[in-house]
């Protein structure tokens, strides 16, 4: 064997024992898998994305013997002052976390009660509070999904959340986006809806419930699977939880985007029939606007509620303005399930006619079931009978 072949028999199994260095996590980033010779960098604005502005990087080398220390360390690539270290932005995220979990706690607590509220009452029984359970459900499985993948994914400090890759980790992320989707078109469905009671006043709405049906809970679920089916075949690796890809993000993306910008043309044209059927009634000299007034404020309550505000970072990268992103979909859009619940059900006037004369009969003395009614009656008699009179309090609760 010649010199060059024996090199090249020695280059393959060095090869074949060291492929190269395997992705690892170093408590603060996540150092992808690389081949031996290549140089990767993290970038300080990814590393450390509230607390440093420094567009820096920390490199490390993939060696036959494995990965190379940092060069430079985090603390000087990044350029961290001695009241500003990289322990701050696990402060910071902790405290956040507390706050959008007090958010989405309160929010699960008023949408689980106005969803009662809604089925206990027969009165409530209409397709437009039909589309509010199914809006507050979404909410509900919004919040839920939170909580599972925090549970999931944060609940031990010591995961590798590099190599983490587990049937359960890919569950709670595909259910947290299927939550997410679902928000969304049934915000949609509220739009359409309020549309559709608008422009077409003497068409009955029930026909249309299954379609909203369908819109709100068929194509997310469809939209997930295509999501789901992708990422299994093409990027299975992770938690899926990363935006890396951006064709594969897209397909989550693009549905939720599309939805907001059919939001907003639905939300201009409410608004453009609203003044309409506002300047009609007044030039007709008809003092009943009550109605239409009505109609008009709860386009305004829409405004949150159609997520127009998400609409601004739909069409940016992923790692822009990240904290403003997490301040509007977590800290703000936590609290967004207890806004709906508080508009859409215990502001409204007929949910709280409907409670005042619950709790009157409840706490009524002359409220009484049929067995305790009989009770008194036979009391009654029998006082009788002895030749006793009624008492005051028999006599009242007959």
């Amino acid at each position: 064997m010649d010199r060059s072949s024996h090199l090249l028999c020695a280059n393959r199994w060095v090869t074949r024992k060291n492929p190269g260095c395997r992705t690892e996590w170093d408590e603060i980033g996540c150092w992808l898998k690389a081949e031996v010779g290549q140089v990767v960098n993290l970038s300080c604005s990814e590393v450390f994305q509230h607390f440093s502005s420094n567009q820096g990087f920390v490199y490390r080398n993939c060696n036959v013997d494995g990965w190379s220390d940092m060069y430079p360390p985090y603390d000087e690539a990044c350029d961290f002052s001695d009241d500003n270290e990289p322990e701050s932005e696990t402060s910071y995220l902790y405290t956040f976390r507390q706050v959008y979990t007090v958010g989405y706690a309160t929010s699960l607590i008023s949408l689980i009660t106005a969803i009662v509220v809604f089925a206990a009452f027969r009165k409530f029984h209409c397709t437009r509070n039909y589309i509010h359970i199914n809006l507050f459900s979404s909410f509900v499985l919004r919040a839920s999904a939170v909580f599972i993948k925090d549970a999931v994914l944060f609940a031990d400090e010591t995961l590798d959340h590099c190599s983490m890759s587990t049937t359960a980790c890919k569950s709670a992320v595909a259910f947290f986006q299927f939550s997410i989707l679902a928000n969304y078109f049934w915000l949609l469905v509220e739009g359409m809806y309020l549309q559709t009671l608008l422009a077409l006043t003497f068409v009955s709405q029930r026909k249309y419930f299954w379609w909203y049906i369908l819109i709100g809970w068929g194509l997310p679920s469809v939209v997930l699977v295509l999501w789901v089916l992708t990422r299994f075949f093409y990027d299975d690796r992770g938690c899926w939880d990363d935006t890396d890809n951006v064709g594969i993000w897209w397909i989550i993306k693009g549905p939720i985007t599309a939805s907001l910008l059919v939001n907003i043309f639905i939300f201009i044209n409410v608004i453009r029939i609203l003044v309409q059927k506002l300047k009609s009634s007044a030039m007709a000299g008809n003092n009943d606007t009550g109605h239409f007034m009505r109609l008009a404020k709860s386009t305004l309550f829409l405004i949150p509620l159609f997520g127009m505000h998400y609409t601004v970072f739909a069409f940016l990268p992923e790692n822009t303005g990240v904290a403003a992103r997490l301040y509007i979909e977590l800290g703000l859009g936590s609290f967004q399930g207890f806004v709906v619940a508080l508009l859409y059900c215990f502001m409204n006037a007929e949910v709280q006619t409907e409670l005042r004369k619950w709790m009157w009969k409840c706490h009524s003395p002359n409220h009484l079931t049929p067995a305790k009614r009989s009770i008194t009656q036979i009391t009654i008699r029998t006082r009788g009978e002895f030749g006793l009179p009624p008492s005051s309090a028999n006599i009242s609760s007959v």
